[in-house]
């Protein structure tokens, strides 16, 4: 058992919460144990300049940890870190979009971290599918698109490591600040690899541990894509 009660293969308690914002075109509050991220998708009809006049639409992402998120307080700069972070949340989204679909609009999802213990990063691409899928029925609901299919299958992402000699999956931060290897995936619903970004914190590790944290990885994320679906069919 872990320090928090759960089996090395459970992931920790999820809940989301779509519309929580007003105004924005979709959204959805994702809670992943203490880890609480405010997903919000926000469409222009308008492209990047070096996408004007060629019929097709952007997808971005700005990704930020509010200055309590945390036990001591952050500034608001996203800084490197929150840079490296958003660009990944932005690449992982483009995989579940057609672009060539959208037609020339861009869509911007915000990720601001509320409360953080660990997996940021990965709650976030979670809970950003859910506010692009929301975003984009709402585009339909308006007629600016005839249908949903510029939307792709889901895609989410989680972490996995190996603490105390044990492969874990969702490390909250207890584990992640003292994990031999710290692995984060993001995956498409159906298995497919979007990215995979991991680290050997003091040491290495093998070709067969690799193996255990990507089969913990996946069965993790068809949890996670089960309950977006589950939440933009609300």
């Amino acid at each position: 058992m872990r320090p928090d009660g759960r089996t090395p293969d459970q992931l920790r308690p999820l809940e989301i919460i779509t519309g929580f914002q007003k105004h924005a075109e979709g959204s959805a509050l994702i809670k992943l144990g203490d880890t609480w991220v405010l997903c919000a998708a926000s469409v222009e009809k308008s492209v990047p300049s070096f996408l004007v006049g060629k019929g097709t639409g952007w997808l971005t992402a700005e990704y930020a940890m509010l200055p309590r998120s945390t036990h001591t307080r952050s500034k608001r700069d996203p800084g490197g870190r929150g840079k490296e972070i958003q660009r990944l949340i932005g690449r992982s989204l483009r995989a579940a979009v057609d672009l060539d679909r959208l037609g020339e609009r861009t869509i911007t999802v915000d990720c601001d971290v509320l409360s953080a213990d660990g997996g940021t990063r990965v709650a976030s691409i979670t809970g950003a599918w859910v506010a692009l899928a929301l975003a984009l029925g709402k585009l339909v609901e308006r007629g600016d698109l005839a249908d949903l299919s510029a939307l792709r299958p889901p895609v989410a992402a989680v972490s996995a490591g190996i603490v105390d000699g044990q492969v874990v999956l969702d490390l909250p931060y207890a584990e992640d600040s003292r994990a031999e290897v710290d692995l984060n995936v993001v995956m498409a619903e159906g298995g497919q690899l979007v990215e995979v970004q991991g680290t050997a914190e003091h040491g290495t590790f093998s070709r067969p541990q690799l193996d255990a944290m990507l089969e913990l990885a996946g069965r993790g994320i068809a949890e996670l894509t089960a309950a977006q679906r589950r939440a933009v069919a609300r």
